[in-house]
């Protein structure tokens, strides 16, 4: 053996949390074939166990409160149309190239870098609604045991890690073994409503009065926040297997079901925890009907009784476990993907994961829930203004040629800003967040989130025309791009760096290491300059393992 041909081992060693991938999942990378082992149901299956927070009801009853029934239906139901439309091609796009939705946005108009700032969004998404539903799950402690709310704060935080840190495969079995208590402790209060007080249902639909123009844009508004959760479902929709002729209505059903299918459930619980509240209302008054657990106990008590507490205790924790270890684990990695590209260190996704629950916790200490519409409704029109950018470049420039017709997500193919995305949704939240403070009326301000729809929308494919698109691919990707002669995307290769191998979406053609990188040690890499954008589009040798 000669002196060139010894090995000196790897560049780089991951810290033990990264390089477990039993616990890492994948976060900051592609998805790789030989990781998504399960079937499109079980995935769909884990995706819509997340939804089960009751935030909803929260949500439902604020709006029917404020707006009355008919202003608060009909926002949300156009909410609900809202959310499903711009949540089908972000949910096929996220199954189908296996990327979260950080990984999405990169390559969605936003360039390496700016989408940052999206994901610094979408982890106060996690953050804010992880708050929410710990104190739910808080004030069902203190309503059925009497814990103080502040401790009843902490055990929320700390009940959910143990899922939260071991990955996909902890969180899939949580979600069926917990599925059937779930669904049976959400129907049972208007299954007895339905026995005892039949007459109910029909009161609720007079309640409030008419229809108000700016009722049902400020109640939109506010079920718009919600739109961020389709990045929760695509969290596990990018372990989706890949779609085969055998499995492709499987897969179609699982894809819609559990990416953009389930603001339908979310829709009906915001109106059946608004007709809850209603019922509730005389009994426990206004302030006591927006906290889900108390109504939830009086429509049950007739049927459960001495055991009415702590069996409506049961599902509330058993539902706010299903969906803060979604928020905890989808938190985890947007944070893992901002501060790798600020920091250039990954210590791995578990760190994290305490990062967001421990921000969570100081909200709910501060009591974030007594400020819930308010939250709420600002914070949509920001999203809404980076969903629907994402969604246009997806639906228009795309299929008109004018961005790629792939996404690409990896340091190396990128800018590091694309004006074309990122820059639309500045000015479609700008615009957004002065007509909410008034500057344009009443009723634009009731409207703003659909304003920062509308601007995002149409600012995204004029931007792309005017730029020609040349912002979206810094050179070509000659390894699994449509300029490469791969056949076999999911064959492997070795990194240059890390010694590790990965399938071929996830590699770059790296000048600086001389060979195939990794895409997260790319990411991480500190010292290359970015030379492979300088000196054009290189292919360097790439080697097998």
């Amino acid at each position: 053996m000669t002196v060139t041909d010894v090995k000196t081992g790897p560049k780089r060693r991951y810290a033990w949390l990264a390089a477990n991938e039993d616990s890492e999942d994948f976060s900051l990378r592609y998805a790789a074939n030989s990781f998504r082992r399960w079937s499109p149901f079980a995935v769909a299956s884990t995706a819509l166990g997340g939804i089960a927070y009751l935030a909803d009801f929260a949500i439902g009853a604020s709006i029917v409160m404020l707006h009355g029934f008919q202003s608060a239906a009909l926002a949300i139901g156009i909410a609900a149309v809202v959310i499903f439309l711009t949540g089908i091609p972000i949910a096929t796009a996220c199954a189908r190239y296996g990327v979260d939705m950080d990984l999405l946005t990169r390559g969605a108009g936003f360039g390496y870098f700016g989408s940052t700032l999206t994901s610094l969004i979408y982890a106060s998404f996690t953050v804010i609604f992880f708050s929410l539903e710990g104190s739910i799950m808080a004030q069902a402690f203190q309503l059925a045991f009497g814990l103080p709310l502040a401790l009843g704060y902490l055990l929320t935080t700390l009940i959910v890690l143990p899922f939260v840190l071991f990955g996909m495969r902890a969180l899939a079995r949580m979600q069926v073994w917990t599925q059937p208590i779930w669904l049976l402790g959400l129907v049972l209060p208007f299954v007895v409503v339905l026995v005892v007080h039949p007459e109910r249902f029909g009161q609720f639909t007079s309640f409030g009065g008419g229809l108000s123009l700016t009722g049902v844009g400020l109640g939109a508004g506010v079920a718009l926040s919600l739109i961020g959760q389709i990045g929760e479902q695509a969290d596990y929709l990018r372990f989706m297997p890949a779609k085969t002729e055998a499995n492709r209505r499987a897969w179609w059903a699982a894809v819609i079901a559990a990416g953009p299918g389930w603001v339908v459930l979310g829709a009906l619980k915001q109106l059946g925890g608004a007709f809850l509240a209603f019922c509730a209302l005389g009994a426990i008054g206004q302030s006591a009907v927006l906290e889900p657990i108390a109504p939830y106990v009086e429509a049950v008590r007739p049927a459960l009784g001495a055991v009415t507490l702590p069996l409506a205790a049961l599902f509330v924790v058993v539902s706010q476990i299903k969906i803060n270890t979604t928020n905890a684990y989808s938190g985890s990695l947007s944070f893992a993907n901002f501060f790798s590209r600020v920091l250039h260190r990954h210590p791995g996704r578990a760190w994290y994961v305490l990062v967001n629950c421990g921000i969570a916790l100081a909200l709910m200490e501060f009591g974030a829930f007594a400020f819930l519409n308010n939250i709420l409704g600002f914070y949509s029109n920001v999203a809404i203004a980076w969903i629907g950018a994402v969604v246009a470049d997806l639906v228009i420039c795309k299929p008109l040629g004018w961005s790629p017709p792939y996404v690409e997500f990896k340091r190396a193919y990128l800018y590091a800003v694309n004006p074309v995305g990122f820059g639309s949704m500045v000015l479609a939240s700008v615009v957004s967040v002065v007509a909410y403070f008034g500057a344009f009326g009443e009723v634009a301000a009731a409207w703003s989130p659909f304003i920062a729809l509308l601007v995002a929308m149409i600012a995204v494919p004029v931007t792309a025309r005017l730029t020609g698109g040349k912002y979206y691919l810094a050179r070509p990707n000659l390894v699994s791009g449509p300029d490469s002669e791969a056949t076999d995307l999911t064959a492997a290769l070795e990194c240059q760096v890390c010694d590790d191998p990965y399938e071929l979406p996830d590699i770059v053609d790296c000048v600086h290491h001389g060979g195939a990188v990794c895409s997260l040690c790319c990411t991480l890499e500190t010292q290359c300059g970015q030379a492979c954008q300088r000196t054009g589009p290189v292919l360097v040798q790439l080697k097998s393992p």
